[in-house]
């Protein structure tokens, strides 16, 4: 994880934002109710992989500590 992962979400979210606030001027409510669980559902997979990674890490560290 890095930068990239970071910079990749922060521009998915702002472009859900601003397709969801498009939709409410619009008077498409139902629409913008879609994006917004479709960007629920999209940034809690991201934080889901990223906990992966961050427990991978802590694995790897404390089997390193064991060995020693």
């Amino acid at each position: 994880m890095g930068f990239d992962d970071i910079f990749r979400m922060a521009g998915v979210g702002i472009l859900l934002a601003l397709l969801h606030v498009f939709l409410e001027l619009n008077n498409k409510s139902e629409y913008s109710f879609f994006i917004s669980v479709t960007a629920f559902i999209y940034f809690s997979i991201e934080l889901l992989r990223m906990l992966k990674l961050f427990f991978e890490v802590i694995e790897e560290y404390l089997l390193w500590l064991y060995e020693m």
